[in-house]
């Protein structure tokens, strides 16, 4: 007996220095099949309240080209309509009024040219102007001296370098005096059908916050935003920006709680954000007010501009 519990005893203290051996994190097979069935080996709940942490990852160049591309495809839907705003019948009254545009907003230019192309129709008719009456005319639009000499100086090169017409290329346009790239732009995409980016005030404020690009030079804001669209969108592209910009996302109050693109855009928030509040800050026809032009072409949606000298509450 004595030697059949000594046997015992020596068993035992076999098996428990074996387990006391055993390393701590093997689970026996037992133990992984409970663990795997009860679903204790999940993440513990994160206690109420808790954080969710902020990814720090920018966007990739690739996730911004696409969500830009979808933006511009949302535009297209909420303004259909999209046209340049500026009153014109022919490429030599665009490029005149384009001119007119600096500095002042496109409904007092279509309010001012009525008058201006009545007494100067051709670029021969404006190249001869006695300079203190097309001011007189053009006063309206701010800046009118300088606006006078570049109206003479393009009018006058139109007339002796180009038989009287507005070339079709960028090339020879920004040649003409008072005219740069954006102004060239505007003339070839509208006139002539021959894509181009009209980075205005307006353009280059919404495409940065959009995070499109984070130049301020506009050339380089063109050359980055020409990179992200096909070339046969630039055109619409910049018709829908700058409506956008004009309607919804102004400078110093965007409606940011009106915004069709609100989901989309990096800077929600910079603005008035409750929905009832926004609205009041929308303009022209989202607004239910007059667009900028006279003459808006068959599809838009809102109310002619008044023209010059209309008096408040007539139109």
């Amino acid at each position: 007996m004595g030697e059949q519990a000594a046997a015992k005893s020596k068993k035992t203290t076999k098996a428990a220095k074996r387990t006391s051996e055993k390393p701590a994190d093997v689970k026996s097979p037992s133990s992984e099949r409970t663990s795997g069935r009860s679903g204790s080996s999940k993440p513990a709940a994160k206690a109420p309240g808790a954080k969710r942490p902020k990814s720090a990852k920018p966007e990739s160049h690739l996730a911004m080209v696409r969500r830009a591309r979808r933006i511009n495809r949302e535009l297209a839907d909420v303004y259909p309509y999209a046209h340049p705003e500026l009153d014109f019948r022919n490429p030599f009254e665009l490029l005149v009024a384009t001119v007119l545009s600096a500095q002042t907003t496109d409904l007092r230019v279509n309010q001012t040219t009525p008058a201006l192309f009545a007494k100067y129709p051709t670029p021969e008719d404006m190249a001869a102007a006695v300079p203190e009456e097309l001011e007189e005319v053009i006063r309206p639009t701010g800046f009118f001296r300088a606006k006078t000499r570049s109206l003479i100086g393009l009018s006058t090169a139109l007339r002796d370098r180009y038989d009287g017409e507005v070339p079709g290329t960028l090339k020879d346009l920004v040649t003409l005096p008072g005219v740069g790239r954006k102004t060239a732009n505007v003339v070839l995409g509208n006139a002539f059908g021959v894509p181009g980016l009209t980075v205005d005030t307006h353009f280059g404020r919404l495409v940065r916050r959009w995070k499109w690009t984070d130049q301020e030079d506009p050339e380089k804001v063109e050359a980055e935003i020409a990179a992200i669209f096909p070339k046969s969108e630039w055109t619409m592209l910049s018709h829908r920006i700058i409506f956008h910009g004009r309607r919804v996302c102004h400078s110093r109050k965007p409606a940011c709680g009106a915004c069709p693109i609100a989901p989309l855009c990096p800077s929600y928030g910079e603005g008035e954000t409750d929905p009832e509040k926004a609205k009041k800050l929308l303009k022209y026809e989202l607004g239910g007010y007059p667009g900028q032009r006279l003459s808006p072409p068959p599809d838009y949606p809102g109310k002619p501009a008044p023209p010059l000298g209309t008096p408040a509450g007539a139109e």
